[in-house]
């Protein structure tokens, strides 16, 4: 598999990391395609060795860290509010469970909220998520011991989140 199709075969799993940093539908699109062009435009950079997706999903978060500071400094965002789409379909139950699952999520610090996305969402080990994140792997497990008991309490209990 050629870096493209590695590229477009993550997408689902790119946009949905960026959701969880972005918090945004809009935002997290444009984060999207802002690190699909940086990893294009550094395709030499990437050893196969590394893992597309934990190089991909580094480059993510660095693009969303990138937009924090430019937004601390300037006060812009990648779209207006009003050209975001809601995505998704399926049961109203699907999506109440869905919605209460991402407010909870979203309430959690963004430590936390990285750790459990990388991990239990996108499934990468705790050593491609520790290096995604730039932390140890003790830290890493902290924080997803944390976010975890965070989650279960926050959706009523220990069975709304697997442990």
């Amino acid at each position: 598999m050629d870096l493209r199709e590695g590229l477009c075969a993550l997408l689902p799993r790119l946009r949905r990391f960026a959701r969880t940093l972005a918090r945004d539908p809009a935002d997290a699109d444009d984060l999207v395609q802002v690190a699909l062009e940086r990893a294009l435009a550094r395709a030499a950079q990437w050893r196969p060795e590394q893992g597309l997706d934990a190089w991909v999903f580094g480059i993510v978060r660095n693009a969303w860290i990138d937009e924090v500071r430019a937004r601390r400094r300037g006060g812009r965002l990648f779209a207006p509010e009003e050209q975001g789409a809601t995505v998704g379909d399926g049961s109203a139950e699907a999506r109440e469970v869905a919605m209460s699952v991402h407010s909870a999520m979203m309430g959690l610090p963004e430590e936390q909220r990285e750790a459990i996305a990388l991990v239990l969402v996108e499934g990468l080990s705790y050593k491609e998520a520790a290096a995604v994140l730039d932390i140890p792997i003790g830290t890493l497990t902290s924080r997803l011991a944390r976010g975890r008991e965070a989650l279960q309490a926050r959706l009523g209990g220990t069975d709304g989140v697997g442990a």
